[in-house]
């Protein structure tokens, strides 16, 4: 085996070694690979291992909490703690940057049952969550309303809507748009939030990035379907088809005037 391959081989044990959920199991994992010799040597290793293993969980809370701080609040710091480090074990970053982990975290929520039985709402939360940290980390877009007088000379199944980056529609059987809104301290109260969850009122989420920030809103009628179905790159015409009873007319100025909405392009 050439030094390189050693050395590769030896960084992957690490990598395994730092989500193992057991300590000895981990330190288990680092022998396979490193000729330990003496108990100096064993005891250093360990050390660094112990180090770099609470380091990697604090990483993964740090930027689970950056990611998901209405799912942290909702289950209290030391629960997320717990989480975090599960999750990170069981669903180990798979790239260099960590803010492109934990997208699987609501799925993730939803495998465990105890928590999913006792609050069933968590997993859409994180994926509005989820949705808003794409939102915010997406480049902008250029926005050209000149090409809007497309809509009054092109024929609506020649042309399509450019929506700004990271625009995304979340459904849910839960006012999940309320719930994040009202922990964030905008517009809704968390009495207001409480009370549209007892009545188990469904929401779909649409967001989008506005500016430098990420917005959201409750989406309108029949306009999720509007919104996936340009996503999906079929004409005006396709997506109105696939959004009846939505109504294009009052819902263009306040898209533009609040960014969704960046232009029109022919096909």
């Amino acid at each position: 085996m050439s030094a390189a391959t050693g050395l590769a081989a030896q960084q992957q044990a690490l990598l395994q070694a730092l989500v193992r959920p057991r300590h000895a199991d981990a330190m288990k994992t680092i022998a396979a690979h490193v000729h330990l010799t003496g108990a100096d040597s064993q005891k250093r290793i360990d050390r660094g291992l112990q180090a770099y293993r609470s380091n990697g969980h604090a990483l993964a809370q740090r930027v689970l909490a950056a990611a998901y701080p209405v799912v942290a609040a909702l289950i209290g710091a030391e629960s997320f703690d717990g989480l975090s480090r599960h999750f990170w074990q069981s669903v180990p970053p798979a790239r260099g940057d960590m803010a492109q982990w934990g997208e699987a975290f609501a799925g993730f929520i939803e495998s465990l049952v105890d928590l999913a039985c006792e609050e069933p709402y968590l997993g859409d939360v994180a994926r509005v969550e989820w949705a808003l940290h794409v939102a915010a980390t997406e480049a902008d877009g250029r926005g050209d309303r000149g090409s809007l007088g497309l809509l009054q000379s092109a024929d609506p199944a020649a042309l399509t809507l450019a929506l700004c980056p990271g625009a995304r529609a979340v459904p849910s059987v839960f006012p999940v748009v309320s719930i994040v809104l009202a922990h964030a301290g905008e517009t809704l109260s968390l009495q207001h939030a409480g009370e549209r969850l007892r009545e188990r009122v469904a929401e779909t989420a649409l967001v989008w990035r506005q500016g430098l920030k990420p917005a959201l809103r409750q989406a309108q009628s029949g306009e999720a379907a509007f919104i996936d179905a340009l996503l999906q790159g079929r004409s005006l015409a396709g997506a109105l088809s696939a959004a009846p009873g939505f109504d294009l007319t009052p819902w263009l100025a306040p898209a533009v005037h609040t960014g969704l909405l960046l232009g029109a392009r022919a096909l």
